[in-house]
């Protein structure tokens, strides 16, 4: 019996021994327990019905709510009084677009698209504050904190408000609205996206509303941290033929000439009343991001062809960040005073874009003032030649031009109508920005190209007695020998020069289809003009019906885009096709 009692002991002194162990292993596994509990976060699912049931936000209005919520810290309370809305620089288009190259492109918050793919402007762009009308001033502070509750507006608040821009009770539209265009160029004056641009005509259904926002699909982006992911938009009313601009709940607010038009309870998440815009104007969203508006508008006659305008600033490798977009182009049809006239441009700038919107201004108005006159109009059609015209226009554009350290190249398409609605085209130009025009199915380059390597600018710096060296294809760093601006290199070497190349007059007959296509390098850079004609040719056949210009353009824009340019590409296409002559 002794040995059975002394093994009995033994277990039990021995599981006394032990005891500590257990317990220790126990409480391991307890820990263990409660960070896989505090992991999992079993609270969030019902946390989640509870929130859905009392406030009604979807997951897809949450991924909504952090597009449009600012980058900056919320917990910033810092206020900065709204400067003066002065304008530093001004630009005639986009940013196809580009672009502001933008454009290159302005739809409204909710307006469904397909993000554009990686390039544009245009415009090629912008921030975002919350701001208070308090007293006296506007004064625009940083993002202020959300008050809790606060919702967001669903779809059906978003269409009633594309619907409040464009519906007026009681007004309709006139006979002659039809015949109405105005075109809307915005470019960012100030901010980080200084310089963007963006253009839009009103007949361009397709294009409106447009969005301004930080990110995709927003039509104008501003990059500025400030800005909500979709801030504002603009539209064209019909029944008050005016663009009219309303914020779209933004956290920070939005300026119009310092004065807030956004919701007055700021934050709310509610939209503003559309307000008129005007020629002049500056948007300002956040604190430093300040946009030109710049409006024109032609009342007297409806394009008697297509024409179709495009831009991307593009990017300088795949899937980086967009170049600052420096072309600008533009057309008048018909010019003020000269009814039978109209002018096409693309201005392509370096060093900047301030050169190119400043001739883009200029040179309609020199052809303007010049065709004002009777007798220089008679001549032209007695003539059928406008290059007196033309090359006094070049010339006093360049006079009236102050820009010491940026230049841009400069090409004009001049189109008239004689009396029994023939059109005629003549081209000028300095630079590389080509138009090349299809007539009765042959191609004819109606501008030249005046890079330093070029063989007409070495024979003219020969013949000037100032040859190139072997070798030299730059002076002073810059490939193009004839620009507009430049003047301190123009001071420095007597080998640069403003002197146009004018082209033969061309007749546009509608009956063979005739059409041209003006492009800055960018586009002509990757792009051979066989390839473009096919490209017009092709989408022609492909949209018998429903063929636009602006289609054409769009189509090239994107052969450009899908050959991986690198530079700014700006495209003005005009269709004389006669099943075409309702135009854009």
């Amino acid at each position: 019996m002794h040995p059975i009692m002394d093994l009995i002991d033994g277990i039990a002194t021995n599981d006394v021994a032990l005891l500590p162990y257990l317990l220790l292993l126990l409480m391991v596994l307890l820990i263990l327990l409660l960070v896989i509990f505090i992991a999992c976060k079993p609270w969030r699912l019902l946390s989640s019905n509870l929130r859905s049931q009392t406030i009604k936000v979807t997951a897809s209005s949450d991924v909504h709510e952090d597009v449009e919520r600012p980058l900056v810290s919320q917990d910033l309370e810092s206020n900065i009084t709204e400067r003066p809305s002065d304008s530093a620089c001004e630009g005639s288009c986009h940013q196809t677009d580009g672009h502001l190259s933008s454009p290159r492109t302005h739809s409204p918050t909710h307006k469904h698209r397909v993000p554009p793919t990686p390039s544009q402007l245009s415009h090629g762009d912008s921030l975002m504050v919350d701001i208070s009308d308090h007293s006296e001033g506007a004064v625009a502070g940083l993002t202020l904190k959300r008050p809790a509750g606060e919702q967001k507006c669903d779809a059906k608040e978003d269409s009633s408000h594309k619907s409040k821009i464009n519906d007026s009770p009681g007004q309709s539209i006139s006979k002659s609205s039809a015949d109405q265009r105005s075109i809307l160029n915005l470019e960012v004056i100030s901010g980080p996206s200084c310089s963007a641009q963006y253009y839009v005509q009103s007949t361009n259904k397709s294009k409106l509303p447009l969005t301004l926002g930080r990110v995709s699909p927003s039509d104008v982006l501003i990059v500025d941290s400030e800005v909500s992911g979709k801030h504002g938009m603009i539209n064209w009313n019909l029944n008050k033929l005016k663009w009219e601009l309303v914020d779209m709940g933004s956290l920070n607010g939005t300026l119009l000439n310092s004065k807030a038009v956004h919701h007055p309870q700021t934050g709310s998440r509610h939209w503003g009343d559309p307000v008129e815009l005007s020629n002049g104007d500056i948007i300002t969203l956040g604190t430093a991001s300040r946009i030109s508006v710049q409006i024109t508008s032609q009342f007297n006659k409806k394009l008697p062809f297509g024409v179709g305008v495009v831009s991307d600033p593009m990017c300088a490798r795949r899937g980086g960040k967009k170049l600052p977009m420096e072309d600008v182009c533009y057309y008048h049809w018909p010019l003020s005073g000269a009814d039978q006239f109209g002018l096409f441009g693309i201005c392509d700038g370096h060093g900047g874009v301030a050169a190119a919107s400043s001739a883009s201004k200029l040179m309609p108005e020199m052809v303007t003032r010049i065709l004002s006159d009777t007798l220089r109009r008679e001549k032209v059609f007695s003539h059928c030649d406008a290059s007196d015209v033309l090359r006094e226009a070049f010339s006093q554009t360049e006079a009236h031009l102050d820009h010491l350290y940026e230049g841009c190249t400069a090409t004009v398409l001049l189109i008239w109508v004689d009396g029994d609605d023939n059109y005629f085209a003549q081209c000028a130009n300095v630079g590389d920005s080509t138009c090349i025009a299809n007539i009765e199915g042959k191609p004819i380059k109606m501008s030249e190209d005046h890079r330093i390597s070029s063989y007409t600018e070495k024979l003219r710096m020969a013949a000037a007695g100032e040859p190139l060296k072997d070798g030299e294809t730059r002076l002073c760093g810059l490939n193009l020998a004839r620009m507009l601006g430049d003047k301190f290199l123009k001071q420095q070497d007597a080998r640069f020069s403003s002197e146009p190349y004018i082209s033969q007059v061309v007749y546009m007959n509608s009956e063979s289809r005739d059409f041209a296509i003006m492009a800055s390098d960018g586009f002509w850079d990757v792009v051979n003009p066989k390839k473009a004609f096919q490209i017009v040719h092709q989408e022609r056949e492909r949209n018998v019906a429903s063929c636009s210009a602006d289609k054409i353009a769009e189509a090239l824009l994107r052969e450009a885009r899908s050959q991986r340019t690198k530079d700014n590409t700006s495209i003005i296409l005009l269709d004389f096709d006669s099943c075409k002559r309702d135009g854009v």
